[in-house]
């Protein structure tokens, strides 16, 4: 797939296209001709990436947890649950493809894993719809949660949405409802739930798979309860001033974890999760399993009190 660049990125592109056209030069000049200009070329570019991603703004931010090549939940499933099954349907209505669950082990330890799929090109994209669940999306995730109490498993999620699906036919199935019970239901859950923002966290869509015990975050996730556009058509009646309502939002991980919102921020390969997707799957996955092994003792109603208390608590400190 090719790079794709955000426009704060564009000095970034510039000399790696460079170091494209001197590598295809190498080719014909022979082998080690400009060894030494595309090393010096590829060290800049790291420094500037480096530097470009240590000074990102609110909005920059967003670009980055809406990047096309950022890794989505199948990329975490691949990199991290062995012998992964399926399970689909709502066993009311359909099976949507915007949630994604199953079973498997995560290193070694069975596991309730499931969350939001965005899909990779149009055909995926269109197939799992750009993950925004419809109802039966997230009565499927009850389900699923249902069946990781009743065999006692903890629960791991990937929260990656702008937001529930707003057409008709999931209004008038319920939308509504399916995300508050499956928000109820993740809050009610006797066994460890740790949810993971890992691009895109948009509203009830989000929150109804990451009410967990322990709610983590990438460096350059969001995690918002409307969109920076929504939030400036209806504050400023102008969605172009996005922008200034990503600032004011404080979405940002940086924000909430003073905030007490989310519990800790996993940090991602300079670039950005989505230039190097192996090294942000596994940091992911060595922070959600230190988290299932702090949990490992705690009894049923330890864990709903730790999980109601995390809730209570947002809002008490910080806010001044």
């Amino acid at each position: 797939m090719a790079a794709h660049y955000l426009d704060f990125e564009r000095p970034i592109a510039d000399l790696e296209s460079k170091i494209e056209e001197l590598s295809r030069l190498s080719e014909t000049a022979g082998p080690g001709a400009f060894d030494t200009e595309i090393q010096a070329l590829r060290d800049r570019a790291q420094a500037l990436r480096k530097e470009a991603y240590a000074n990102l703004d609110a909005w920059q931010k967003t670009m980055v947890a809406r990047h096309p090549q950022r890794p989505h939940l199948r990329d975490y499933v691949a990199g991290l649950i062995d012998e992964f099954v399926e399970l689909r349907g709502d066993r009311k209505f359909a099976d949507d493809q915007a949630i994604v669950g199953g079973l498997g082990r995560f290193r070694g330890q069975p596991v309730v894993v499931m969350g939001h799929e965005k899909g990779h090109d149009t055909t995926t994209r269109l197939k799992h719809n750009f993950g925004m669940a419809r109802p039966e999306g997230y009565r499927k995730a009850v389900r699923l949660m249902d069946m990781a109490e009743r065999f006692n498993l903890p629960v791991i999620t990937f929260v990656d949405t702008a937001g529930a699906y707003p057409g008709l036919g999931a209004e008038e199935r319920g939308q509504a409802e399916a995300i508050a019970r499956s928000t109820e239901r993740c809050l009610t859950l006797g066994v460890p739930m740790v949810a993971t923002i890992v691009g895109e966290g948009g509203s009830g869509g989000a929150i109804a798979l990451a009410g967990a015990n322990r709610v983590l975050i990438l460096e350059h996730s969001i995690y918002s309860v409307i969109s920076p556009e929504g939030a400036a058509s209806i504050l400023w009646r102008d969605g172009a001033r996005a922008k200034d309502a990503a600032t004011q939002m404080r979405i940002t991980a940086q924000d909430l974890i003073k905030l007490g919102i989310v519990d800790r921020i996993v940090e991602e390969p300079a670039g950005g999760a989505h230039s190097d997707t192996e090294a942000a799957i596994q940091a992911v996955g060595d922070a959600v399993e230190d988290e299932l092994k702090a949990m490992a003792a705690m009894s049923a109603a330890e864990l709903k009190a730790q999980r109601a208390e995390r809730f209570y608590a947002i809002g008490r400190s910080g806010l001044q």
